[in-house]
Formats: C-alpha cells, structure tokens, sequence
C-alpha cells in the first residue's frame, strides 16, 4: 500500500523551476531515498509533499489525505526533520523533547530519544549551546518525538561527523524494523546504497532514475571500476585503446576506467604502466555504485 503517492509535482519560485513534474510513490514500511546535489530540488519537494509549501500543481496524498486541504491530520501522523532547525534556545535539550512531545496524542519518551541519538549526557544543556552535529542529531530525535507512521529526514547525516553519521544510520535502520515508513534526502550515495529500499535520482528539479539501488546499478553497468592515481599527468586518452575498457573519467588526479574485462585490462595496464612509468601502487578496483550511475547520467559527480 501507498503511504505517500506524488503525480506530476511542480514548484517554482518566480521563474526559478525548482520541481519539474516529479512523480513517485512511497510504499508503506519503506525507506527511501531522494538523491541528488545541492539545489536539485529535494528540499523543496520534501516541504511541499508535507504542505509547508504549496505546489504549483500536481496531486499529492499523504496516507490517501492531500496535505493542504487536511494539514492537521497529516501532521498528526509524520515526524519531520528539516534542514534548518528554529528552536527555544535557552530550553534544555530534554526540556524541549518533553515540549515538542506534549503536541502529540503519543509520543516517545525524551530518555528514550537522548539514548537512541547519543544526547543523554547534553540532556541537561540548553539548546544553545549545543555544537552543529548535536544540533542536527537534536533535530531528528524531535521528528522521532510524535512516534509518527512516516518520517521525513532532509539530509539528516550532513555535517555530522563518522562516528554520529554510522549511529544514525543505525536508528534509520532500527526505524525500518518498527515498520515506519522513512522518506530520506541524501547526497551521499553510499548511504544510500546501504539504507534505501529503493531511491530516486534527482537533478536540475527532475527525476532521472527510480529504482532499487542494485537494480540501477545493474541497468546502467556491467563494468567493473579501475581507479588510478595519476598526479601529474595530462593526456589520459591512450587508456581508451586498453581492452575491455568501454568508458574513462577524469576527476582532479584519479582516472576511472570501466572495464567489462578485468583481467585483460588490468594486464595490458601493467605493461603499458612499464613503457610510460605510470606507478599502479595505489590502483583501486570496485563495482559499479550509486556514484557511477548519476556519473553516467548527469555527466558530473553528484557534489560537483
């Protein structure tokens, strides 16, 4: 069953087209994954799928309820974390957890969320004191508070360091055995690889693929990824005449080659490696990711 159903979505601010005709459906107990750089239009898409702004036209329902004609209902239902946070700054942090879970008919305890989000030793600091990272992590425990049946969380991971990225990915998943159904913005894609049942890839306000992510990888490669450090050097188009190499991309000093035969190319490699003293030292073999597949699409990497 849907939980979220969006049809030809469209939102522009002046002449700025930020959402193009987007559509998707979300189904219930599902994690998944809007994708795609800074200013793509996900933000945007988020706040107009859960009515805080209203679309241009397109039809969106929200457990079969359209957000602006039955706000209250909706949000008595989701938890919401945005990527800008508006809160009491001189409240403490579990202060403002037991405020903002006095608004819903349930709600999840405030120890329970400063557990679940790393905060139990900041539980008595007020909010302004609190570093960017225990801010954003702050921000997620407040759209657990209502204990909803959907949760959407606008890149909940940026700017978090390693340590609270990977716990947080721990509570997405915790989410997903709870049976909630979470609708994640993200422009790591290898978060996305891991944490999404299915995604969609978003560029320039449109949506370039849907899918799960195995299955975009496996649409758009075969290859297998050869990374080279090559500090240094200019001309790389002599890698195209390798064999089984079907494609090369530049980024800085790495060059990607994409190799339907590992063996022989890596071979020819070697050799070619002797005749230009090229060092294969720190060559780097993978699949295929997430990353590649908007590579191929788009043209640029994803934080270009």
């Amino acid at each position: 069953m849907a939980v979220l159903l969006v049809e030809d979505l469209h939102k522009s601010y002046g002449p700025v087209q930020a959402v193009r005709g987007v559509s998707f459906t979300v189904a219930a107990g599902e994690v998944f994954g809007l994708l795609g750089p800074n200013g793509a239009g996900k933000t945007t898409t988020v706040e107009t799928v859960i009515g805080l702004l209203r679309r241009d036209r397109g039809k969106v329902l929200l457990f079969g309820l359209d957000p602006e004609k039955d706000p209250l209902s909706v949000k008595s239902r989701i938890g919401v974390q945005l990527q800008t946070v508006h809160l009491f700054p001189r409240l403490t942090v579990f202060e403002t957890l037991r405020l903002f879970g006095s608004f819903y008919p349930k709600s999840r305890s405030p120890e329970e969320l400063l557990a679940l989000l790393g905060l139990t030793d900041k539980a008595r600091s007020p909010v302004e004191k609190l570093s960017g990272g225990q801010l954003k992590r702050l921000s997620v425990a407040l759209a657990l508070v209502g204990d909803g049946e959907a949760l959407f969380l606008d890149e909940p991971t940026s700017g978090l360091d390693p340590q609270s990225r990977r716990g947080l990915w721990e509570v997405i998943e915790r989410l997903r055995e709870e049976g909630k159904t979470v609708f994640l913005t993200t422009h790591y894609l290898d978060e996305a690889e891991r944490l999404c049942d299915r995604v969609a890839i978003m560029d320039e306000g449109r949506i370039i693929a849907l899918g799960r992510p195995k299955d975009l990888i496996a649409e758009h490669f075969r290859e297998k990824a050869l990374e080279i450090p090559l500090a240094g050097l200019d001309d790389v188009t002599f890698f195209e005449d390798l064999p089984g190499v079907t494609r090369i991309q530049r980024d800085e000093d790495v060059v990607t080659l994409y190799t339907q035969d590992l063996a022989q190319t890596f071979l020819a490699l070697s050799r070619l490696s002797e005749a230009r003293g090229i060092s294969l030292r720190n060559v780097v073999v993978r699949e295929a990711t997430l990353e590649d597949v908007f590579l191929r699409l788009t043209g640029r990497r994803i934080r270009d």
